[in-house]
């Protein structure tokens, strides 16, 4: 039965199709965008590396938390500009735009990244 807004309670198989859709997304993420690639590689470096110095569970969360944004960023901004090249190549001020916002939230989170990584270890090499 549906609640006041149309949903239908998932159930099991609603929550396997939803993670069969989010392994399609991933994998055309990574057929797809140069980025993406570049990013996952990074986090593949990153990631062990953030387990290892991480000192507490909290620290560990913190350094490889802050990469898995990164990622989750870069789907979404892809995932923008799929929608935006859907409606044509022509140049357009608000599709440019979108697409500049779309790369500067990556780079916000990127910049995170050097700030928690910097936060936590730096003070441990000073």
């Amino acid at each position: 039965m549906a609640d006041l807004y149309g949903h239908l309670p998932r159930g099991p198989v609603g929550v396997l199709r939803a993670a069969r859709w989010s392994l399609l997304g991933l994998r055309a993420a990574w057929l797809h965008e140069s980025s993406f690639r570049l990013e996952v590689c990074l986090f593949l470096l990153l990631g062990p590396l953030g387990w290892w110095l991480g000192q507490t569970p909290v620290e560990r969360v913190l350094l490889i938390g802050s990469c898995l944004l990164v990622l989750a960023m870069e789907l979404m901004n892809s995932s923008m500009e799929a929608v935006i090249e859907r409606f044509g190549p022509e140049h357009h001020e608000l599709a440019g735009r979108a697409k500049d916002m779309g790369s500067a939230a990556v780079f916000v989170l990127m910049m995170n990244v050097l700030l928690v990584w910097g936060a936590l270890l730096l003070p441990r090499w000073l």
